[in-house]
């Protein structure tokens, strides 16, 4: 299986020092040379974690191609759909709303961080999303009140962060 994935969700999976999973659940996983740059810069959170995980794993991307974009697409949002579409990605890690709106018009599958989590526990890779959500949660990556409920109910995880 076949992972491309954008900035915000490696971040948060990096947050809550949960990248490994990706290669558990999907097995490649690949990013677009500009989500690595946005990253990977030496003032953003988790740089050299994430430096360090996709070693390797890092496209330059066929900008000739054609996907459907809105006003607000970023450029590693547009890579990370481009090489979804070039390499015929399984899945579009993304956790912007907005995105994955753009994502569903291409027809892009995709997930977000919390979805990892959920299929990482379901697949018995962690015992439990709480402590990994409140990381994320104390991080700078945003993550609402009610996606934190919802997916501790799903997880069987019913208390409150």
């Amino acid at each position: 299986m076949i992972l491309v994935a954008d900035a915000s969700a490696l971040i948060a999976l990096a947050s809550c020092n949960s990248l490994s999973l990706l290669d558990k659940l999907f097995g490649e996983v690949l990013v677009p040379q500009t989500v690595y740059s946005e990253i990977a810069k030496v003032d953003k959170a988790h740089s050299s974690c994430l430096q360090s995980y996709l070693k390797g794993k890092v496209r330059v991307v066929d900008t000739q191609r054609f996907v459907y974009l809105d006003a607000f697409a970023d450029a590693g949002e547009t890579e990370a759909m481009l090489l979804y579409k070039e390499v015929s990605a399984d899945y579009l890690l993304i956790d912007d709303k907005r995105g994955r709106k753009v994502a569903k018009i291409n027809q892009i599958k995709t997930i977000g961080s919390v979805g990892v989590l959920l299929q990482a526990k379901r697949a018995g890779h962690i015992q439990l999303i709480a402590p990994l959500l409140e990381l994320i949660a104390s991080s700078p990556v945003y993550i609402s009140e009610s996606l934190i409920n919802t997916v501790l109910e799903l997880a069987g995880e019913s208390q409150q962060l």
